[in-house]
């Protein structure tokens, strides 16, 4: 008994050792040295401090800035510890009544606004945070925003179109804006040009 105890634990130990520790260690050091934003969760700064992340969703609930898709994480908004699906099925009322639900507030932040409302702007994403919107869901936004910040509307809507991503090699994906870098973009406007809240 103890001749089959003994290798086990020494492979035990060994495999341990090297899946856990070392192989870890070597492939985030070649991702640090490789990529260096990347590995360190894409982070953006602002004024030299970190304001998030590229690839996290948070959550901006001010007229003054672009809001995201809705979070179906718990107990807060764009939660990463929480990520998870609503799983509600299209045929499911309590989705028909969150869409509903969504569309109204939309409709009540900006009533002049009778566009169609962007289906990303009322369906949460499958991770719950979800970084990105679609330029239709930015454009529908504009209005609301030019007003609230005193800018044009067309200043606003060059700066969506400036900050949409296109596509990886023109198939892949679709086209998107970052809500985050967007929301930066604006804040960085010369300040003579933004009135005081």
């Amino acid at each position: 008994m103890t001749s089959h105890f003994r290798p086990a634990a020494t492979l035990l130990v060994l495999l341990t050792a090297l899946t856990g520790a070392a192989y870890p260690a070597l492939v985030t050091g070649i991702a640090r040295l490789a990529f260096p934003g990347q590995a360190g969760g894409s982070l953006v700064s602002r004024d030299g401090k970190p304001a998030g992340s590229r690839l996290i969703g948070q959550s901006f609930a001010s007229p003054r800035y672009f809001w995201g898709r809705p979070s179906a994480t718990a107990p807060a908004a764009n939660n990463a510890a929480g990520s998870s699906v609503a799983n509600l099925g299209p045929s499911n009322p309590a989705l028909l009544d969150a869409v509903k639900g969504r569309i109204a507030a939309l409709r009540a932040a900006d009533p002049d606004n009778l566009a169609p409302v962007p289906v990303d702007l009322v369906t949460a994403s499958a991770s719950g945070l979800d970084p990105e919107i679609s330029p239709a869901a930015a454009f529908y936004q504009a209005g609301r925003v030019a007003r609230a910040r005193g800018l044009a509307r067309a200043e606003v809507d060059a700066l969506v179109r400036r900050h949409s991503e296109h596509a990886l090699f023109g198939f892949l994906g679709e086209e998107r804006v970052n809500v985050l870098a967007l929301n930066l973009a604006l804040d960085a406007l010369p300040p003579a040009r933004v009135p005081r809240p």
